[in-house]
């Protein structure tokens, strides 16, 4: 089975990019000193620079868009469920 995913806290998210931005440190070292993958810290610094603190906020579960969530069902004309409700008596 893989792995679990964590999900880390905006304050982990903001000192590992601060660790890499201010500090100079590289990915490698950052990854190292945080128990993290280093494209994790690549991806957040990534976002950082692009979207500011906000792009460091948590996104899995968040659906967007207009078909955001589970599909919708698909009402049947009364014509269409009383011939499928005949063809299941038959059976």
């Amino acid at each position: 089975m893989g792995e679990l995913r964590r999900t880390h806290s905006i304050d982990f998210k903001k000192k590992a990019v601060a660790m890499y931005l201010n500090e100079g440190k590289g990915y490698q070292t950052v990854a190292k000193e945080l128990g993290i993958r280093h494209s994790t810290v690549q991806l957040w610094v990534k976002r950082f620079r692009e979207e500011g603190e906000q792009g460091l906020e948590e996104r899995r579960g968040r659906g967007s868009g207009p078909t955001k969530g589970r599909p919708k069902t698909k009402q049947q004309s009364q014509d269409a469920e009383l011939h499928q409700l005949r063809v299941e008596n038959l059976t």
